[in-house]
């Protein structure tokens, strides 16, 4: 009889390879250690807890995340149906409201006759037991010098943060305006702020001047003397010490927005987006930070309609742990020194929730695959997965980082299509027919009473 499959982690990967492994018919043991021993990040007990951003990114297929997700759907993605089953209104992107996405993941792995669920802390890896590691960014210090042992490579941090929530009821809304960029979604799902030269400048300045949190020893790489942050998650404060005009051409930009007020675009913008389905609570978009409370409390109080700010969370910062994925990991995510052993979510070197949990699906399927003496599952970089998995062995640069789903590891269409609208659909047409067979030809999934009527 073939052993039940080992999952270690509760997040979007673990929860996700346990749904899919259990799917195919495998008996799972789901190991989490949480309530009884939390993270720097965590705040509950939940399974798949969003610890940073509530939004799972763009929904458009001619955005490659919007495109994984889609793929993922068909693949049938419990991280996806729990997302479109909680959504809050984002514009053109994805969001969620946090507990009821985490309660909507729990009761349906808690739910299904073979998923046990563990909360205790898995601290040994056995080579010999087929496991998904999906520990997540935030690996406790023994997982994490287990990982380390079995991969025999140096592991690699980088840093994420989480961005304060305001409430509701405390903001000026006499100073504020609703609406998303270039009227996309339900066209005011965003709260903006608008901001003159004077209110931006002093923002710039209170950013680089305000007191921070001092990064412990283990935070900072010793080579680079620094911390390693991931260039796509960067701290508010440290996109402001790059220029004075760098966040007014990032998150800060106003393009896209007219105030009706003055019937004019602003010089800057900050978004606010909706945490919850009732509105109740703000995050503040791209406010990742290192500043300590009492300054985040002085910048951003400082900002018009802010003044009175309730704050239900002030932004926080914690360590990301993940493996030299081109020379760790095999192609099916399974450890190149312990084959048994299959990585899943952020530590493989993705970023983001959306491909963190498409990690859950490739790791439990080959898992399963291997456990059974099945042909591996590979999709090809013609679909967004296979281009995610494609980032993760491409070992052209000796300094491997994480990065989210792009349109640079598809392969490129044959005959080429010059206009990138019309060259991002056809893309997402070729993926999608090609999940399409992917579904039907590989994953011919048994149901549950079948197989658990086998001897």
């Amino acid at each position: 009889m073939i052993p039940p499959l080992r999952i270690i982690g509760g997040g979007l990967a673990g929860s996700e390879a346990a749904w899919q492994a259990a799917q195919l018919g495998m008996r799972v043991e789901l190991f989490e250690m949480r309530p009884h021993r939390m993270t720097p990040a965590h705040r509950t007990g939940g399974l798949a807890e969003l610890v940073c951003s509530n939004s799972l990114r763009a929904a458009a297929l001619e955005n490659a995340v919007g495109l994984l997700k889609e793929e993922m759907r068909r693949l049938g993605s419990l991280i996806v149906e729990a997302a479109l089953a909680t959504a809050v209104p984002a514009g053109g992107a994805l969001a969620v409201e946090r507990d009821r996405f985490s309660a909507h993941v729990e009761r349906r792995l808690s739910e299904h006759p073979l998923v046990e669920i563990r909360r205790e802390e898995a601290t040994r890896l056995d080579p010999a037991i087929p496991t998904v590691v999906a520990c997540g960014p935030l690996a406790s210090a023994s997982l994490a010098a287990e990982i380390q042992r079995l991969c025999g490579a140096r592991q690699l941090h980088y840093y994420d943060a989480a961005s304060p929530i305001v409430s509701a009821e405390s903001i000026d809304f006499a100073r504020v305006f609703s609406a998303s960029r270039y009227g996309k979604g339900a066209g005011a799902d965003y709260l903006n702020i608008p901001l003159d030269r004077k209110q931006y400048e002093r923002l710039v300045r209170d950013l680089v001047e305000g007191e921070k949190h001092e990064p412990h020893g283990f935070e900072v790489d010793a080579a680079a003397g620094k911390v390693p942050y991931f260039e796509a998650c960067l701290p508010v404060e440290e996109m402001a010490r790059r220029g004075v005009d760098t966040l007014r051409f990032g998150p800060l930009k106003p393009v896209g927005l007219i105030d009706p007020r003055t019937g004019r675009r602003p010089y800057a913008v900050v978004q606010l987006r909706r945490e919850n389905a009732t509105g109740t609570a703000y995050n503040l978009v791209g406010f990742q930070t290192r500043l300590t409370w009492p300054a985040q409390k002085a910048a951003f109080g400082r900002l018009p309609g802010l003044e009175r700010a309730e704050w239900l969370r002030l932004g926080v910062m914690h360590r990301n742990t993940f493996v030299d994925a081109p020379r760790a990991l095999a192609p099916d995510l399974s450890l190149q020194r312990s084959p048994n052993i299959f990585m899943a979510g952020q530590v493989t070197g993705c970023e983001g929730y959306v491909e963190a949990a498409a990690t859950g699906i490739v790791a439990a399927v080959n898992a399963v695959s291997r456990a059974r003496g099945a042909p591996p599952f590979a999709p090809p970089n013609t679909t967004a997965i296979g281009a995610l998995l494609a980032y993760l062995r491409d070992a052209t640069s000796a300094d491997f980082q994480p990065q989210n789903v792009t349109f640079a590891y598809f392969a490129p269409l044959d005959p080429p299509v010059r206009e990138r609208q019309a060259r991002r659909r056809a893309i997402a047409e070729r993926a999608l027919a090609e999940i399409d067979k992917l579904v039907e030809v590989d994953l011919g999934r048994p149901s549950v009473e079948v197989e658990l009527a086998r001897p």
